[in-house]
């Protein structure tokens, strides 16, 4: 029986960091990590337009750092900032943190991006789009975006099949096992009328011979920290 493991979870410490980056004793842990989740599913939730990729927190004594990888940055920055202001003060309900600030940085290809690629196909399912039809267009685009291979999957009751079961397609290179390939994973949920799909899509970008943290492919600093 073939053993499922984590791209991300496997590469961390080799060529991938944490999303959370913070210290603490035994007796703070488990609050932290708990705060940690409940900010990134408030910001995923209430800004899913704005195509978030990836959220990371960094924390000191008296200070949160939440940055935000957007491949629409616009959106969530807001006329003269005022969308930074606002999500800082929805932030600061949901921890104790004295000093709040938001890093927005932007994602300069969003074709090449794992979360972004499957959230995209969860869309286009929602539409009622065809599955082969949305998940082929998304790997086109990738493959023209300059990654080295991609692979998509889609299960559960495709086409209003009874029975569920899963597809998948792949193009290009895509070595799982090599530790320091530089993989991308992404998942995403389609809620359709038949029930919910599940979409992962696996993204391949070449190999990383030194250790460092991962910053993905086309990711630039906006500038922006409230």
């Amino acid at each position: 029986m073939g053993q499922k493991v984590s791209p991300n979870g496997l590469r961390i410490g080799i060529n991938k960091g944490w999303n959370s980056l913070w210290y603490v004793g035994k007796a703070d842990f488990a609050k932290n990590l708990k705060e940690d989740n409940v900010i990134r599913k408030f910001i995923k939730q209430k800004y899913y337009a704005c195509a978030i990729s990836k959220i990371t927190i960094e924390r000191t004594a008296k200070r949160i750092i939440v940055n935000i990888f957007t491949a629409r940055p616009g959106i969530l920055i807001g006329q003269k900032g005022a969308g930074v202001e606002t999500l800082k003060k929805e932030i600061a309900k949901l921890t104790k943190a004295e000093t709040i600030s938001i890093n927005i940085k932007e994602i300069k290809n969003p074709d090449a991006d794992a979360t972004l690629i499957a959230e995209s196909i969860a869309g286009q399912l929602e539409k009622r789009v065809h599955f082969r039809r949305a998940m082929k267009t998304a790997m086109q685009k990738a493959m023209k975006a300059g990654v080295k291979g991609i692979k998509t999957m889609v299960g559960g009751r495709l086409d209003g099949a009874d029975i569920a079961r899963s597809e998948k397609y792949h193009q290009g290179s895509l070595p799982l096992q090599t530790l320091r390939a530089d993989i991308d994973y992404g998942f995403a949920e389609a809620k359709t009328t038949f029930g919910i799909l599940g979409i992962k899509v696996w993204v391949y970008n070449g190999e990383i011979y030194s250790k460092k943290a991962n910053t993905s492919k086309g990711e630039v600093n906006s500038n922006v920290n409230a």
